[in-house]
């Protein structure tokens, strides 16, 4: 892989709402004990400053979301419900809390690793959320502040193709039904299909 096949900070360092339809088709690539696994990206949400009351950034820099403020490019990583992992990508300057998370990805190298990590778990089931997502790429607390612009920290995003607004479908966010409006309803998850995907690619997924 050549290294000017990642996403350089500069493709993060731009506003969320411009970052999370342009991570539409590019390849998240996991590392996991020199077996690389990866997938298209499929489906990203944005969040969006304190000002974003579905944003962990709206109550202020914590602990827990501190990675959303710091340099772009950077996997934030946090524990949901008691049990489930979810990653996204911080976006926008240092000091500005904003970030896109990855919600789904189409399966691509690796499969034989992610059907170890999803044992008993049907291929179509393996990555179609942000915490199947995590489990099928082992990702933890131990990435939260990985650098994604290099491959050093073993997670990291490739480039791929861009689409068009047209081909991007979008919608409300998925499980802030107690946020308030407009918050809850505002359109800011985006997704392709993998029949969108595979037009562009010329590529069958699996």
């Amino acid at each position: 892989m050549e290294p000017n096949h990642i996403l350089p900070v500069s493709f993060y360092n731009r506003p969320v709402l411009e970052v999370a339809p342009d991570l539409l088709g590019k390849k998240l690539v996991r590392l996991v004990n020199k077996k690389r696994i990866s997938g298209w990206i499929c489906e990203t949400e944005a969040y969006d400053g304190d000002q974003d009351l579905a944003c962990h950034a709206r109550s202020g820099k914590t602990q827990r979301n501190a990675v959303m403020f710091g340099p772009p490019g950077r996997a934030y990583v946090y524990f949901t419900y008691g049990m489930h992992w979810c990653l996204n990508a911080v976006t926008g300057p240092e000091g500005y809390a904003a970030a896109v998370l990855l919600r789904a990805v189409f399966p691509i190298e690796g499969k034989s690793l992610i059907a170890e990590l999803r044992e008993g778990i049907a291929e179509k089931n393996w990555t179609n959320g942000p915490a199947k997502l995590t489990r099928s790429f082992a990702v933890n607390k131990d990435q939260n502040g990985a650098n994604l612009t290099h491959s050093e920290d073993f997670l990291w995003i490739e480039n791929g193709l861009r689409f068009p607004n047209n081909m991007i479908h979008t919608g409300p966010r998925i499980g802030i039904q107690n946020t308030p409006l407009p918050w809850r309803t505002i359109p800011w998850r985006f997704w392709i299909t993998e029949d969108q995907l595979t037009e562009r690619l010329q590529y069958k997924p699996g």
